[in-house]
């Protein structure tokens, strides 16, 4: 059987560092177009995936069998939707889109034309988080009572571009970018979220998009979450801690998977997501506790679960219905943060 052919819009560091190399390690995919307006990367393109490099998104349509949407985030929707009203099936990098209506809107499409519209939450396959539901659905934790999640960075000097400078109009800011991830974590650990509140702050100046939010959710069945996304935290606190009836999971340090991507080390080498013992996580109690082997990460399951979608009509690796839902959730903690009120769902 032929590979799918892939169409990839956009190769910035979303295309190129995770997309890009992800797709040409996954079996049965072949990435056969790029679009970028850059004369530099369009070389590389052609240099290390042999691939085409076009200019224009409509250009990929009739040579492509799946499009993966990695461009500004502005451009999801109208993108996603030009490609399945042309009969493609569509990845989108996280967000999906700027509001929940959108991204309905995107899954109503998607359904009238029996195509697949999954988004790239790859953060569910980080090894940390893989970790924390092995442990969870093995009663280690015991009743889950709170989630404590960071992303933080020490970054007092904007590096600029569309994110930290284009404000709404861009859909920038953390609180959508990271904060997308953290969200979708915890629905997916703890359940639905109930009521939202959140704090979000632009702390540097000449930066237009919120660079220090902190967003707190109650789930349905009465566990917390505590969400933290940064770019001015010169200490930083765990990745994860997350606290249960018999026992505490804790963990520092990020994922080793995006590291190694922008390394260049090839997804499907030996050990890829693997994490050396030290950065290992421990869990018990401050009396006793215990190193916990981080779980392998695996980025490279998204886009074999595309495959098995298309080829085998398996479910798409993440249902664009969650993503509505986190969505809501990213919307209303915008609210929260901007009357100061808590809302509730």
């Amino acid at each position: 059987m032929s590979d799918l052919r892939v169409g990839l819009i956009g190769y910035g560091v979303a295309g190129a560092f995770f997309h890009a190399p992800l797709i040409a390690a996954t079996p049965g995919l072949r990435l056969s177009a790029v679009v970028t307006g850059n004369p530099e990367r369009a070389a590389e393109v052609r240099e290390k995936y042999g691939a085409r490099a076009v200019g224009d998104a409509g250009q990929v349509w009739d040579s492509s069998d799946l499009i993966v949407v990695a461009s500004p985030n502005r451009t999801h929707v109208p993108l996603a939707e030009a490609a399945l009203k042309a009969g493609l099936p569509v990845v989108v990098d996280k967000p999906l889109a700027a509001t929940a209506e959108e991204a309905r809107g995107l899954v109503r499409l998607a359904r009238d034309r029996g195509l697949m519209l999954t988004v790239f939450q790859n953060r569910r396959w980080d090894g940390d988080f893989l970790t924390i539901r092995r442990l969870a659905s093995a009663g280690e934790l015991g009743a889950v009572n709170r989630l404590e999640s960071r992303f933080e960075r020490w970054r007092p000097t904007p590096k600029g571009g569309w994110r930290e400078l284009g404000g709404a109009a861009e859909v920038g800011g953390l609180l959508y970018d990271l904060g997308s991830h953290l969200v979708d974590q915890a629905l997916r650990l703890l359940g639905p979220a109930t009521r939202v509140y959140a704090e979000s702050d632009i702390r540097r100046p000449g930066v237009a998009s919120d660079d220090d939010t902190f967003i707190a959710l109650t789930h349905a069945g009465g566990a917390r979450s505590h969400l933290w996304v940064s770019a001015v935290a010169p200490r930083l606190g765990p990745r994860f801690r997350v606290l249960g009836s018999r026992g505490a999971y804790v963990k520092y340090g990020l994922d080793v998977q995006e590291d190694r991507l922008r390394a260049g080390l090839r997804p499907d080498s030996p050990g890829f997501g693997e994490e050396p013992p030290e950065r290992w996580g421990s869990l018990g109690t401050d009396d006793a506790h215990r190193p916990v082997r981080t779980e392998p990460g695996a980025y490279l399951d998204f886009y074999r679960a595309v495959v098995a979608g298309l080829r085998e009509d398996a479910p798409p690796p993440v249902d664009p219905e969650e993503v509505v839902e986190a969505l809501t959730v990213l919307e209303a903690a915008r609210r929260s943060a901007a009357e100061g009120l808590a809302v509730s769902l």
